[in-house]
């Protein structure tokens, strides 16, 4: 039989002389032979900046460890005594009248005979007000004899009444009864977090290295433990945003079974909290909230993180106060002139009391809080400084910041931020499992101290 000699596997590219692409000598797939390989960047290029949302919590507060499951704290009441929803039973001229006391919460007056009270009409631009002294206490009602000849004015509806002072005639005894310090007690209980990253073991021995520059300022070569690595970063992000957004799982609701909840920023804010709607954007605005602070705490200094648009419309608004310059840009301190480029952003100001205004970069971030409708905030004003307040736990009184985070911690547990490998890959060998996890968990709670000192924009 004579040899034949299959035409396949033949030969199908025919040599250039000249470096040139032909039909006959295009090689049509990637390998390593190929000459035409893809130019590669081993440095990631960082097409979304510093991704990184954290520290709004590590500028205007601090952490401490506590070691209970709830953790308590106590707020001072008003000093002084003022109702603010009160009738009377009288009549325009009576000499005396009967005053029933209606706010909300109150099972017993704490005025008491001999005080002397002033008493303001309520209604919408009324000038009508009495001044009086107490005369008998009962309950909800008390007894009001007035100092005018002219007796009782003519009140439309209810009025509101606080106690300036007493008198007492000579030789009487002294004053009945006595007012116990009013305080509010508050209280949050830490919730768990945790994260894991894994990789497994046949994987880890393919390396492959990525230059990388971190949102907590390092760079370098990473492969594998680059997913690892931004596991951490997005872990440590959600610490602080669910202390901002957290909410207490609510009776009968679906999470209550296996989820407790715990009171977050917005929470107490929403709840305890200032609440201003829309945007500020004249000093009229302002005064609206420098006139709440006057009745709450006062703080001196106060810190205002807003997101972009109430930025600017705070920018616009202090740019208006002084437009005189050339081409109406002069903004006084800031020393602007034709020849230097204009500054057209503003870190502070003073009406009434010191505002200092920040970015708060969750609010403006696409992945969290940015663009969204529904719920949207515009800003938070903090207090800026601490409060003396009385701890539960230590039994005595304590300076804390306004907002501090409490994380559980003792001796032989620390939960601020625990992180540990489990595994049989990466140097891990505590497990049968062929690869490596990387565990992160922490405990944790936000004490929002004061919040009536807080404002919330929405």
């Amino acid at each position: 039989m004579a040899l034949s000699v299959n035409s396949t596997p033949g030969f199908s590219l025919t040599p250039s002389p000249s470096q040139q692409v032909t039909p006959a000598s295009y090689i049509s797939s990637f390998d390593f032979l190929s000459q035409y390989l893809p130019d590669t960047h081993e440095k990631e290029f960082e097409r979304y900046g510093n991704r990184s949302i954290s520290s709004f919590l590590r500028l205007v507060g601090a952490e401490m460890p506590s070691n209970s499951d709830l953790i308590k704290w106590t707020e001072q009441g008003r000093l002084h005594i003022k109702y603010t929803s009160v009738t009377s039973a009288g009549s325009s001229t009576d000499d005396t009248a009967v005053f029933t006391v209606a706010d909300a919460g109150i099972s017993a007056v704490a005025i008491r005979k001999g005080q002397t009270v002033m008493i303001s009409d309520n209604t919408a631009a009324s000038t009508l007000n009495n001044k009086g002294i107490v005369t008998n206490v009962s309950g909800l009602d008390f007894t009001v004899a007035f100092y005018e000849a002219g007796g009782q004015a003519n009140y439309a509806g209810s009025v509101t009444v606080f106690v300036y002072g007493s008198e007492f005639a000579k030789g009487t005894n002294g004053m009945e009864g006595a007012i116990e310090a009013e305080s509010e007690i508050f209280e949050n209980s830490p919730i768990i977090l945790k994260d894991k990253y894994a990789v497994n073991g046949s994987d880890m021995a393919q390396i492959g290295w990525v230059e990388v520059t971190t949102e907590n300022g390092a760079s370098g070569y990473l492969w594998y433990l680059k997913s690892e690595h931004e596991t951490r970063l997005r872990f440590e992000d959600y610490l602080e945003t669910s202390m901002i957004e957290a909410v207490p799982a609510e009776a009968n609701s679906g999470a209550i079974a296996s989820a407790k909840g715990t009171e977050g920023l917005l929470y107490v804010l929403e709840n305890r909290g200032n609440v201003a709607q829309g945007q500020l954007t004249a000093l009229t605005e302002w005064d609206d909230v420098v006139a709440r602070l006057d009745k709450q705490g006062a703080i001196e200094e106060n810190v205002i993180f807003v997101d972009r648009g109430m930025s600017f419309d705070i920018d616009t608004m202090l740019a208006a106060q002084n437009n005189f310059g050339s081409s109406g840009s002069s903004y006084g301190l800031f020393d602007n002139d034709q020849d230097m480029a204009l500054n057209l952003g503003f870190t502070g100001f003073r009406r009434g009391y010191d505002f200092y205004k920040s970015d708060w970069k969750y609010l403006n971030d696409a992945t969290m809080r940015g663009g969204i409708t529904g719920g949207a905030i515009n800003g938070v004003l903090v207090p800026a400084g601490s409060t003396t307040v009385y701890d539960q736990v230590l039994g005595k009184n304590a300076k804390r910041p306004f907002l501090h985070v409490r994380y559980r911690a003792d001796q032989a547990e620390d939960r601020k931020m625990k992180s540990w490998i489990v595994g049989s890959a990466g140097g891990a060998s505590n497990s049968d499992l062929d690869a490596m996890e990387v565990h992160f968990l922490s405990e944790r709670a936000l004490c929002t101290l004061g919040a009536n000192n807080f404002f919330l924009f929405k």
